[in-house]
């Protein structure tokens, strides 16, 4: 019992961070596209270094090393959206909508995995879309946020699910490492075909230099490392009904930091509640569900 509390604590930690990375993201003055190239570079570095300490091999066949590459473009699109939604509306906005990537995985699963839909999958999806469509209808003044928040949830449902292909016969640090160097070459090739190499990189202050630190070392190696580790004790369904907590803890930090830059109007929270409950509700649903028909033990 103690090991599992302790595990639980750690899990609320990770969940913790990753809500902080929303915070970095509007502390730190770089733009979208610059701020997720510093980061994936010292992720890179970060769970290289992790790696080596570790002893694991790092060696991936080439079909492996082209496909994590290009999960990697996916994975770097996903927080420059992100990002750069932040930047054009709030932290708020960012994180209500990306809620929705469960939405999202819904769809892609079935089509990519090619396994049945789920009516309760269904049910879900038609619950987040009334959230969405509420902040829609009461946030007009910040469209291009929601629509940009919705493209990153949609690329981060896309890697999630080419992940679980790619993780049954890949380590998770090793499937993040060759990502995190991907998606550093992604956003190279974009910045030098958009000339914005030739144009003069934006320089970081100090502050963005200690800012993107914790972002690359703590929000996004550190955090990794911990969240598959605590899979060890916990189990898969603790671990994602956890996770779920982020939009929760990231908004609540909003305030905390940004004050009332940060407050939406009443239909915005409305909204967000009927997403954060239809994916809190779901693991839920779904464990009882399969516990329903799961055998009886004959005596």
């Amino acid at each position: 019992m103690q090991a599992t509390t302790k595990n639980l604590l750690k899990l609320h930690l990770v969940v913790f961070i990753y809500g902080f990375t929303a915070i970095l993201g509007k502390l730190i003055t770089l733009d979208a596209i610059q701020l997720v190239w510093y980061r994936m570079v010292i992720a890179f570095l970060a769970l290289g270094f992790l790696l080596l300490i570790r002893g694991r091999r790092m060696a991936v066949s080439r079909a492996t090393f082209f496909r994590l590459t290009g999960i990697g473009f996916i994975v770097a699109f996903h927080w420059i959206t992100f990002f750069h939604a932040i930047k054009i509306s709030t932290i708020s906005v960012a994180l209500g909508c990306l809620a929705s990537t469960t939405l999202f995985t819904s769809l892609l699963e079935p089509a990519l995995v090619r396994r049945p839909l789920v009516w309760l999958e269904v049910i879900t999806g038609i619950l987040i879309i009334t959230g969405l469509y509420m902040i829609f209808r009461f946030e007009p003044d910040h469209i291009a946020g929601i629509i940009t928040a919705l493209t990153s949830a949609f690329l981060a449902a896309l890697f999630t699910v080419l992940n679980k292909l790619m993780i049954v016969r890949n380590r998770p640090l090793v499937i993040s490492f060759y990502e995190m160097g991907g998606g550093f070459i992604g956003i190279t090739l974009f910045m030098l075909l958009n000339g914005i190499f030739s144009a003069g990189l934006q320089v970081p202050v100090w502050s963005d230099w200690l800012f993107l630190i914790l972002l690359g070392v703590i929000c996004t190696a550190y955090a990794f490392a911990s969240s598959v580790k605590v899979m060890d004790v916990l189990s898969a369904y603790t671990v994602v009904l956890t996770i779920n907590l982020e939009p929760i803890y990231g908004i609540l930090m909003a305030f905390l930091f940004f004050g009332e830059s940060e407050l939406m109007s009443g239909g915005f929270y409305a909204g967000t509640v009927i997403i954060l409950a239809a994916v809190f509700m779901f693991p839920v649903l779904s464990r009882k569900l399969k516990l329903s028909k799961a055998p009886e033990k004959s005596d």
